[in-house]
């Protein structure tokens, strides 16, 4: 009894089984970039035709990879992909951003890009450690009042930050959307 995990983006479990029989058991599967590393996260969804230990040895293969979470709904696996499946390439240029401002500030080069790299791994490591923690909890930790820190947020939670990450989440989902009727 073969059940089928696709990690392709934007292919819907009715595509797929297009190739298939119509009682094919699928798997939809979005892990991201840090999978590779263990370090990812997953999201997953199955048809109907997939059974319950099918499922749990699905989720036994995917927690390889970090983190796995399933939802029932299909169709939140486009803006699963562009949330987690795209997401680390938010942070990486987030990382190039900081690094360039750092570099107009007058850092070096390569400090700048160290200080960014390691200031993002540090931040995301102090998220996993502190889990429990709403984000948010952990961005007022940081922020001493009318310090340098609030300063800089006053910018960036002015919403024009908010509203790009919406429009740049959104496209992506369009994006998605589109793939899956190719």
């Amino acid at each position: 009894d073969l059940t089928v995990l696709s990690i392709a983006a934007g292919k819907t479990t009715q595509t797929i089984q297009h190739y298939f029989s119509s009682k094919q058991p699928i798997i939809r599967a979005m892990p991201n970039l840090p999978a590779a590393i263990g370090k990812g996260m997953t999201v997953a969804c199955a048809s109907e035709q997939v059974t319950k230990e099918k499922i749990k040895i699905a989720n036994t293969l995917l927690s390889t990879l970090g983190h796995i979470e399933w939802v029932k709904d299909e169709n939140l696996m486009d803006a699963v992909t562009a949330v987690s499946g795209s997401g680390p390439a938010y942070l990486f240029y987030l990382i190039e951003c900081m690094a360039a401002a750092g570099e107009k500030a007058g850092l070096p080069p390569d400090l700048a890009m160290k200080l960014a790299r390691q200031t993002v791994i540090g931040a995301a490591s102090l998220a996993e450690h502190e889990k429990d923690l709403p984000a948010k909890t952990l961005r007022e930790n940081v922020t001493s009042p009318n310090g340098t820190t609030a300063a800089a947020l006053s910018v960036l939670m002015d919403g024009r930050f908010q509203t790009l990450m919406n429009e740049s989440i959104n496209l992506a989902i369009a994006k998605s959307k589109l793939l899956s009727k190719k």
